[in-house]
């Protein structure tokens, strides 16, 4: 996964109340084969379905699924390829504490959809059931893991509806974006919809944008950066897909040395904040990481560098894999490399 913050900084609840075990034995049962039988699947082409997920995974359906759960970026990636009310139920960052969208939800009309978890670890097993879901969808960073799945309850979870995972990590952004294109088309999204390729084409655009940034100023050394009360984690290019996919476009981008389990970044101490000179730093804008405003009473960031310049960017540590989610992206980095001056 990107990196850990969200587990080391949340609890992971359990998923049940006491005597919930019977509750959801009830629940499995009414979600059984009887009721999913008898359920329409209304809004459906009427032919059957399939799709293969990356994990070499086929699901078959009789008919295209109508009632599709995902993880809340994914989600929104859908929304942005054409879906709408087949998205029934999502997890994972969807509102901020003040009620507002996170920014995770994109254009998800998030009223209309049932939370079923809002921060890592959180997934309401009794309501997903209750959702009467045809299918699940997520990310998948790391191979037959399905992001913010729990895995203390996915034995539960995952009997209950097909699943498709899409690998997010390892490939360019590039290839999920696909991915989730090819799914959405096949649950009835129009991909030449106007929506869908202004999208497309302003996408295009801004990794041209990219492309020409890095040439009218050479040299800028970026570095993505996430900051933890105890730990400054420095991510990996060679496995982040959208850090991947920013290094093809030209960016020089830092690659940390000493990798933890997975490769996905290395973990300073706060002491060695400084490890690797940067130009430009991306920081991680999640709620579950430290902002610039949570950071700058510590010494080791204040005296970056790219820090004592003002040259640090946000970013979007899980992008939204769409045309339309990362476009936006692009633009930003772009504006922020032709912005930024040597000061490493």
């Amino acid at each position: 996964m990107p990196h850990p913050v969200p587990a080391r900084r949340l609890t992971r609840r359990g998923l049940l109340a006491a005597g919930g075990a019977a509750t959801l034995a009830t629940l499995l049962g009414a979600c059984g084969r009887d009721d999913t039988s008898s359920t329409p699947s209304a809004g459906s082409s009427g032919g059957p379905w399939s799709f293969t997920d990356d994990r070499g995974t086929k699901v078959d359906a009789a008919a295209g699924p109508t009632r599709v759960v995902a993880f809340t970026g994914v989600a929104a990636a859908l929304v942005d390829f054409g879906l709408d009310k087949q998205i029934v139920g999502v997890f994972g960052e969807t509102k901020r504490a003040d009620g507002t969208r996170d920014p995770q939800a994109g254009d998800l009309n998030v009223e209309g959809v049932e939370i079923l978890g809002n921060v890592w670890g959180e997934f309401n097993l009794e309501k997903y059931a209750a959702l009467r879901p045809e299918l699940l969808v997520t990310h998948m960073y790391d191979p037959g893991a399905l992001w913010y799945v729990p895995d203390e309850s996915k034995d539960k979870i995952l009997p209950l509806a097909p699943s498709v995972a899409v690998t997010t990590a390892r490939v360019p952004m590039t290839k999920p974006i696909e991915r989730y294109a090819q799914l959405a088309e096949s649950l009835g999204a129009d991909l030449s919809a106007k929506k869908v390729t202004d999208a497309r084409a302003r996408f295009d655009a801004a990794a041209e944008s990219v492309r020409q940034a890095v040439k009218a100023n050479p040299g800028i050394k970026v570095m993505a950066c996430s900051g933890s009360p105890d730990l400054f984690y420095v991510s990996n290019p060679k496995v982040s897909t959208d850090l991947m996919y920013f290094a093809e476009l030209g960016v020089d981008i830092v690659v940390p040395t000493k990798l933890e389990a997975g490769d996905y970044f290395e973990a300073l101490s706060w002491e060695n904040a400084g490890k690797f000179p940067a130009d430009l730093i991306l920081l991680d804008n999640r709620s579950t990481a430290l902002q610039p405003k949570d950071l700058a009473a510590r010494p080791t960031w204040a005296q970056l560098p790219a820090v004592r310049a003002n040259q640090v960017t946000p970013w979007d540590a899980v992008p939204r894999f769409s045309y339309a989610g990362a476009a936006p992206l692009l633009e930003n980095l772009a504006k922020a490399i032709r912005g930024a001056r040597k000061v490493s």
